[in-house]
């Protein structure tokens, strides 16, 4: 929506009232808005084949040479997995309602890892705007 619904003392009240369907479609973004919007999120939301998530490192001995914080990002790492099983697992309980509802996906929003592409998954390392 381009505009909110105004308010009894604004001045566009009256042209609400006078035409709710009007001022309702006057509204909403154009065709060319929309499209614009839907392909800048597309491009923001799309995950690259070499993107890293949080927990993983392609390699780590470039990261530090510190044993003690390889260690600790090991068992970062494996807390994430551990994270990333339960998720899967309350997503696969069928006495869990919420999630087994005719047209309500599973919950995979901060499954820490996920495919190239746009997936609705996966909490990337950093982000570039």
């Amino acid at each position: 929506m381009r505009k909110l619904v105004p308010k009894k003392d604004e001045p566009e009240y009256a042209k609400f009232v006078a035409d709710p369907e009007k001022y309702f479609l006057s509204a909403i973004p154009s065709w060319f808005q929309s499209t614009r919007f839907m392909a800048v999120i597309d491009i923001l939301s799309t995950h690259s084949t070499d993107e890293e998530y949080i927990g993983e490192r392609k390699d780590l001995s470039t990261w530090s040479g510190d044993s003690e914080i390889i260690e600790a990002f090991y068992r970062f790492s494996m807390e994430m997995k551990r994270i990333e099983k339960e998720i899967e697992k309350r997503n696969g309980d069928p006495n869990l309602r919420n999630r087994h509802v005719n047209g309500i996906s599973s919950y995979e929003l901060l499954i820490p890892s996920s495919r190239h592409g746009v997936t609705c998954r996966g909490v990337p390392n950093s982000i570039t705007i």
